[in-house]
């Protein structure tokens, strides 16, 4: 069994979904792995990872706008050290996932059609964020 890993940077440009599948294809196909497994996680508590749609962008706005309605910027909370935008983050981070697991089958990622691996900024500024990628398999 082969164990490959790799690293990510992604820049973002404030709040919002960042695509990173063709960058995590091109892990997978570096590695070499015929059938296995790729674990991307996100080493950040104010940003998340999510598979999906990336056909209508509308899925993307009104999942934004539903997020923005969970954990608005205008309430209040304890924890502002790094502005308004902060605690609303941590919270949208707690409640979205930190890693996405998705099959290799015949040296490629084993998305559906319409599914693509998106970073999720949770912050109203720029940042960037460092993705593990580790791809296991045969």
């Amino acid at each position: 069994m082969k164990i490959h890993h790799d690293v990510l940077n992604v820049r973002t440009d404030g709040r919002g979904f960042f695509d990173v599948t063709r960058e995590v294809a091109r892990i997978v196909a570096g590695a070499q792995v015929t059938n296995g497994l790729c674990t991307v996680f996100v080493q950040h508590t104010s940003a998340s990872l999510v598979i999906q749609e990336n056909a209508d962008p509308a899925v993307l706005r009104d999942l934004e706008t539903w997020m923005s309605r969970l954990a608005p910027e205008s309430a209040r909370y304890e924890h502002d050290d790094e502005g308004p935008d902060d605690m609303p983050a941590h919270l949208r981070g707690a409640i979205t996932k930190t890693s996405e697991s998705i099959p290799i089958v015949q040296g490629r990622l084993a998305l559906g059609t319409w599914q693509a691996i998106y970073l999720w900024e949770h912050r109203s500024h720029a940042h960037s964020r460092r993705l593990v990628v580790t791809v296991l398999g045969q």
